[in-house]
């Protein structure tokens, strides 16, 4: 065969001298007793011993980064969602009427302006965490949110909750995904799933939480300030103390963390070195921004997330003023919002470990998409008027079903996008492009919702019907072509890749000669 068609992945093959047989090749051979074998096979455990230390060292580095960078991401990410999410707790408390003058398109602006500065400074926001140290962009993020967070207390216009909302939005851009691809500096992509849903879990923890404050804050009776004011303080506030401990705390990147010792450090980099994963240096690779900016695979899957984030935004809007149709009263609705919110923790967290255990993103994605479908169907289906008792516990299944769909998908298709692309900066505007077009359908969740169509809103549960149809279609044609593009690959190059071979991820992106995508 000519040696240039010879596969590059293909396996070395024995070569000799014509006419001169192949001579079996010994190593460390023994002689000793026969009944421990053949003396052609050593008995060493050297290497063996070695895989067990590294696999041990390896458990206890991922223990000391878990102990820290878990439980503050979590405690980011319950903030954020619980400044981002109040506005749905605090309009059943009277905002609307104090602030908004009573009207629902003013209400529907307020949530729209989040996600305008949202949307606008995704990109950017996670670009920054490659520019600068991750751990000081994502403080900043929290001091900002926070602060606009904690002045909603202090609006007596509609013009200055709007101000207000947009800082949250700009806020909370150079965390969300910033706060992705800063696990991708110190996670393997099999260990990464499950830490982003743990991440994202604290997103239900905050509407569970988010529904027992206002329920608590709807007890307090005679008070000197309204309650939905005290609300925006109770939820705001800490979050501006959480910002400086972020920033003192969270370990910045394995080449530079004090956090870890020198031995730590040469693991967790050797580890990274062998995903292809390690780049040393920070700052934008702006041909890696082009590359990202140029790929339909961005704004394809940048189109699903946003289906299932008209879904999200519709629940984290709506989700009382939903369950307050089932014939609960204001303060019963802030209640009930929290059982939904735990089911969906707890599938959220199955599905991202199964996903990471086999490395599928697709499917698992695809079925959290008819989860929302089945929910959104109830909705739509089951009539809340003169409606009998199974028909509104029916209806409360279809509620536990949307809120499960709307947060179960976000730590998959974040995954799912991170694991496919080839450099820090092309995840970076990957994972930025997620929010930018991704949060666009949010904006449209705002108004989906008025109170004139309420109980039932029908027009918003279609609307997410078919939305949650075209994600599922999607994520089918995503998955299929990934895995074509993977076969054809293989038959391209001569076969699968051999593990953790070096990859020029770095001038090639995922584009790269043995790069594969995860389906």
């Amino acid at each position: 065969m000519d040696p240039e068609k010879q596969a590059r992945f293909a396996p070395e093959q024995p070569t000799h001298v014509e006419g001169t047989p192949i001579q079996p090749t010994v190593t460390n051979t023994t002689t000793g007793d026969t009944e421990k074998g053949s003396s052609k096979y050593a008995a060493s455990t050297t290497g063996l011993d070695h895989r067990l230390e590294t696999s041990k060292a390896e458990r206890r580095l991922l223990f000391k980064l878990d102990i820290i960078i878990l439980p503050l991401a979590v405690l980011l990410y319950l903030s954020a969602y619980l400044d981002r999410g109040n506005l749905g707790n605090a309009r059943l408390q009277g905002l609307q009427e104090t602030v908004l003058d009573g009207k629902d398109k003013n209400y529907s602006l307020a949530l729209s302006c989040f996600y305008i500065t949202y949307i606008v400074f995704s990109v950017p926001g996670t670009l920054l965490s490659k520019a600068i140290l991750p751990s000081t962009a994502i403080s900043i993020g929290a001091l900002i949110w926070s602060i606009a967070a904690t002045c909603q207390a202090a609006a007596f216009t509609p013009g200055a909750l709007y101000v207000c909302r947009l800082f949250v939005g700009i806020g909370e851009a150079l965390f969300g995904q910033s706060m992705a691809l800063y696990f991708t500096y110190w996670y393997l992509p099999n260990e990464l799933s499950k830490r982003i849903g743990l991440f994202i879990s604290a997103g239900s923890l905050a509407g569970a939480f988010g529904g027992l404050i206002s329920f608590g804050v709807s007890s307090i009776k005679h008070s000197s300030i309204v309650q939905w004011r005290i609300l925006f303080l109770i939820e705001g506030i800490p979050s501006f103390v959480l910002a400086f401990v972020v920033f003192l705390c969270l370990p910045s990147r394995p080449q530079t963390s004090r956090y870890i010792t020198e031995e730590e450090r040469t693991l967790a980099l050797t580890r990274l070195n062998r995903k292809n994963l390690g780049e040393g240096h920070t700052g934008v690779d702006w041909l890696a921004v082009r590359r990202a900016m140029l790929d339909w695979k961005t704004y394809v899957v940048s189109v699903l997330y946003s289906c299932m984030n008209l879904g999200l935004g519709s629940v984290t809007g709506f989700l009382p003023t939903i369950i307050k149709g089932l014939g609960y009263t204001n303060a019963r609705a802030q209640l009930f919002t929290v059982p939904p919110y735990a089911v969906a923790l707890v599938f959220m967290l199955l599905m991202s470990t199964y996903s990471d255990r086999y490395q599928t993103r697709g499917i698992p994605v695809a079925i959290v998409f008819c989860v929302g479908i089945v929910g959104w169907g109830i909705l739509f289906g089951v009539s809340p008027v003169h409606a009998t008792q199974s028909m509104l516990h029916a209806r409360y299944f279809g509620c536990i079903c949307i809120v499960t769909s709307g947060y179960s998908n976000i730590p998959l298709v974040m995954s799912w996008q991170s694991g496919n692309t080839g450099s820090q900066t092309q995840r970076a505007v990957s994972l930025g492009m997620l929010n930018a077009v991704g949060q666009c359908l949010s904006v449209l969740a705002a108004f989906l919702f008025p109170s004139i169509e309420g109980p039932r809103f029908v027009k918003g549960c279609a609307t997410n019907i078919a939305f949650s149809c075209l994600g599922l279609i999607l994520t089918l044609c995503m998955t299929a072509w990934y895995r074509w593009e993977n076969r054809r690959r293989d038959r391209v190059e001569g076969g699968k890749p051999p593990q953790d071979v070096v990859l020029n991820v770095m001038e090639e992106y995922d584009l790269a000669t043995g790069f594969r995508y995860t389906p």
